[in-house]
């Protein structure tokens, strides 16, 4: 009997110190549950199967799969948290990870001030440029700059392109965003509008499902958009207050440099599906 009690406390125990363990990471149970949209190529996408690495979707038969999938496939592995990815839409994503619903939000979202007043951010886990995309034998194929560009154009609802950077083009005739990056494209694709603005990832693949379409990059001209850094640089939002998986997710990134992120996007869009 004596035996049977202390082999119980001891399990006991460890199992005490295994919870204590992903409490001080911030992650109580060892699954890191992250949020996003599974429809914003490269960073993340659905499909419909395992191929390339791509991970279950929670209560889906489809499977996720980018850049963001991949960045959390390494904070994982690095802390020996075990992966499950939450499907949401994009105004879905901030509510989610305030109430505890997920752990962790990696949707390629931009490290502004306004979200940082609702959750806490890790990272940079990217470098995200300005850019716009327009079609092929337009005359908005041809601007040279921000200031040359003019007609009908639109960006995804509830991004920095669409509140901070479209006003800044003086002959833009903004149309309403559009609810999903996929939507905002087909704007563009269909002549709904006759340019659309992003960020450099994004538009790299949609180079890639839309040949049809220039990209126009006008960084390191001074006829270009102003933004700060906390626009440009793309984070991993948590909880207010979850210090312990901030730090832990920081210490992976740490480890990794701006070309090591351009070299997973890399990835991220050779694998990315045709849509």
């Amino acid at each position: 009997m004596k035996r049977l009690l202390a082999a119980m406390m001891t399990v006991t125990m460890l199992i005490c110190l295994c919870q204590g363990a992903f409490a001080e990471s911030g992650v109580e149970d060892g699954v890191l549950t992250v949020a996003m949209e599974c429809n914003y190529a490269p960073y993340n996408w659905s499909q419909a199967d395992d191929s390339n690495g791509a991970v279950p979707i929670r209560d889906s038969s489809e499977y996720a799969n980018g850049y963001d999938v991949m960045m959390a496939k390494k904070i994982c592995e690095a802390n020996g948290w075990e992966l499950e990815i939450v499907r949401l839409d994009w105004d879905s994503l901030v509510p989610a990870v305030q109430s505890g619903a997920v752990d962790a939000v990696i949707a390629g979202q931009s490290m502004t001030a306004a979200r940082a007043e609702m959750v806490d951010f890790a990272g940079p886990y990217l470098y995200a440029s300005i850019v716009c995309l327009a079609r092929k034998d337009t005359p908005q194929a041809q601007a040279q700059g921000i200031s040359q560009l003019e007609g009908y154009c639109t960006s995804q609802l509830g991004t920095i392109w669409y509140e901070i950077c479209l006003p800044q083009i003086p002959g833009a005739s903004i149309q309403p965003a559009a609810e999903s990056a996929p939507a905002m494209l087909m704007a563009l694709e269909t002549s709904a509008v006759d340019f659309i603005c992003t960020d450099m990832p994004t538009a790299q693949g949609a180079l890639i499902a839309y040949p049809d379409l220039v990209l126009l990059d006008f960084t390191g001209t001074e006829d270009n958009f102003q933004v700060s850094d906390e626009e440009v640089n793309i984070g991993i939002s948590m909880r207010k207050g979850n210090t312990e998986l901030k730090a832990a997710i920081d210490g992976v990134l740490s480890g990794m440099t701006a070309q090591d992120f351009n070299d997973m996007m890399a990835q991220a869009t050779a694998i990315q599906p045709i849509q």
